[in-house]
């Protein structure tokens, strides 16, 4: 072992670097193939992850940005809180103690070497479709956290390498608990190759890590240096909550200096009764997503890159809710908003750079059935369009900002559940006008095949996706059921024969017409 003062060559931090993020991306295969639900194992909706024995990111796949985000901002509150032997993995999933809402759980593993120094952690978030709330997809209209399913603070789930069986089927009834397995195992692969990769290095663990994490401190600090100086401020609105309060600010300020960044969310919105509250785990998610796009593609994503970058919101507002604010949407719908909100100031201070408003919205639709033997789950988001940018048109049909996800396929969707999909088209027109058009969104039908209940958690149906530099906003989604218009948010019952058809925005454009 090279001493303390011992520094990786930019070769060898570079390997490093390439191992570190391949870990990450084998346990995310290894969730893939493991998982049961068509949510982990088609969508992709999950996230792996690396940080440090402080709890400070190391690594990340490419993942979700809402998942790895929010990680990256919490670990270090959940690393404190717990104590940590080998062979031990914890979950959680207590968006008020480092989650983001119930559905997202996470599994954490401690890394020690063979010397039994703790030197890392493993970490991976999945979505799971039944969290244990009473409306199917456990992504309820709620106005409590406790509405929207189980409550796990930080908790041991296996033991010196044993699964607690016997803590799943307390919070969940009996059963195989294959997505829960699958979690556990991708951990395991990943202290097996972590194990690896400490062990070649020709120094401290600790030391390389240091190492990596001020080379991304001084990139970012580089990068963000070429901005102008500058306070930069952009309000944007969320719909609704669901529960009648409408058209809810969510108001940013940037300040830009040789410092570093402030985000300062003052002005924006109180918590509501409605389930789009985050925490403030969740606003920092997106937050680090816009300027992870702002620096070279070449960029170690880890604890480094964000050190310039501090934000605040005021105590029991929506991007900082207090327990037992309901949070389900908030880590889904408000999240894009808050991207959309950061963006509108940056484009102020730097207007080449940054797109017109992307959807701004994940469409999200979760349904299910009860009855005898035939219980059913399912949750997707569905994608639309992109925002333009000086440099070209918005993607059509793509999932974009904070999501990562795939689409769930026509033939496993129809394979696994009651359901068949009557339409799946792009929405022609639906991007906004301008010199470089918006992308355009989707639209996606629903015939059900069986009695079902379904929850709308969307947005952007009042406000539409803006334009930038004179070009026209995206148009607004339409949510729709048997031909009749539905809200944003709601919850209904459908037999049979019902149709539901939803129609996601399109992007704004960029430019004025030519």
């Amino acid at each position: 072992m090279a001493s303390q003062s011992s520094q990786l060559d930019p070769v060898k931090l570079g390997l490093f670097v390439s191992r570190m993020e391949s870990v990450c991306e084998e346990m995310g295969a290894v969730l893939q193939r493991a998982a049961f639900s068509p949510n982990i194992k088609d969508r992709l909706d999950f996230s792996c992850a690396i940080f440090d024995a402080k709890g400070e990111l190391c690594a990340q796949a490419a993942h979700i940005p809402v998942h790895l985000g929010s990680m990256a901002y919490a670990m270090a509150d959940i690393v404190d809180a717990c104590e940590w032997r080998p062979g031990d993995m914890v979950v959680v999933n207590d968006p008020f103690l480092g989650g983001t809402h119930l559905p997202d759980v996470t599994v954490i593993a401690p890394c020690f070497d063979d010397a039994g120094v703790l030197q890392a952690f493993i970490a991976n978030r999945a979505h799971h479709a039944d969290i244990g709330a009473s409306a199917p997809g456990s992504m309820p209209l709620s106005k409590t956290l406790e509405e929207e399913g189980v409550v796990i603070p930080p908790t041991v789930l296996v033991r010196s390498g044993v699964l607690d069986k016997g803590l799943l089927n307390a919070w969940f009834g009996d059963g195989q608990h294959g997505d829960f397995i699958a979690q556990v195992s991708a951990n395991r692969t990943g202290l097996l190759r972590l194990s690896e990769v400490i062990s070649a290095l020709p120094i401290d663990f600790a030391v390389a890590v240091n190492q990596l994490q001020n080379y991304a401190e001084g990139i970012a600090r580089r990068r963000l240096a070429e901005l102008p100086s500058g306070s930069f401020a952009f309000t944007d609105f969320m719909d609704d909550d669901g529960f009648g309060h409408q058209q809810l600010p969510i108001a940013v300020t940037i300040n830009l200096s040789a410092e570093g960044v402030l985000v300062d969310f003052s002005g924006s919105a109180p918590q509501v009764a409605g389930n789009i509250n985050c925490p403030l785990s969740v606003a920092a998610a997106a937050v680090y997503y816009v300027f992870r796009c702002l620096m070279p593609d070449e960029v170690p994503v880890c604890a480094g890159l964000f050190r310039p970058i501090s934000l605040s919101a005021p105590e029991a507002c929506l991007l900082n809710a207090r327990r037992p604010a309901a949070v389900a949407a908030g880590n889904v719908e408000t999240s894009m908003r808050i991207t959309d909100a950061v963006l509108g100031a940056l484009a102020q201070a730097a207007p080449e750079l940054i797109p017109a408003a992307s959807q701004g919205t994940m469409n999200n639709i979760a349904m299910g059935g009860r009855g005898a033997g035939a219980d059913w789950d399912y949750y997707e988001t569905i994608a639309g369009g992109m925002g333009a940018y000086a440099g070209g048109a918005g993607l059509s049909a793509v999932q974009s900002h904070m999501t990562n996800t795939l689409n769930t396929p026509v033939e496993s969707l129809e394979m696994h559940y009651p359901l068949r999909v009557r339409r799946y088209a792009i929405r022609i027109g639906s991007g906004g006008d301008g010199r470089y058009r918006g992308g355009d969104g989707l639209i996606r039908e629903f015939e059900f095949m069986a009695p079902t209940q379904f929850t709308l958690l969307t947005e952007r149906r009042r406000l539409a996706p803006w334009g930038l530099a004179g070009g026209s906003a995206g148009a607004v989604g339409k949510n729709s059921f048997n031909g009749q218009r539905l809200p944003a948010k709601v919850s209904m019952t459908a037999v049979a024969g019902d149709v539901l058809r939803i129609e996601t925005p399109g992007g704004g454009g960029w430019g004025e017409g030519v």
